[in-house]
């Protein structure tokens, strides 16, 4: 029986550690890209598909569509304030930019009215 309990916990420990997104590039600067006009680019145009894509720029394609639908549920605090950060940032000061990801990510508008309170908390005016 103690068998089956020790078995029993090691697969929620497995399963718990998987409910949050890879920590792998949690050291990724986001200020450094925000502020750099050569490595905004990048990253822009990958996600737009308009160009080639880091392995970190892959990975923020691939989960972006889910992190949005659940509010981030499997993003660490971390996570979370590098995207509030992002948001910020291209709202007040790259527009152009913002509307044409959200045209990307968000073409109904559902996620802008969803998180615009929360948002609004942190100081983002979309």
């Amino acid at each position: 029986m103690k068998f089956f309990v020790a078995i029993f916990a090691a697969l929620l420990a497995v399963a718990a550690a998987q409910e949050l997104y890879t920590s792998k590039y949690d050291s990724v600067d986001v200020d450094e890209i925000l502020k750099s006009d050569r490595l905004f680019k990048n990253y822009y145009q990958c996600l737009l598909e308009d160009g080639r894509c880091t392995p970190e720029g892959n990975e923020l394609k691939r989960i972006l569509p889910e992190a949005l639908e659940t509010n981030c549920a499997k993003c660490s605090e971390k996570q979370r304030s590098g995207a509030i950060k992002a948001f910020g940032y291209l709202s007040e000061n790259r527009p152009e930019e913002w509307k044409a990801l959200r045209a990307r990510f968000d073409p109904e508008n559902k996620y802008l009215e969803q998180y615009r309170e929360e948002g609004e908390k942190n100081g983002i005016k979309f």
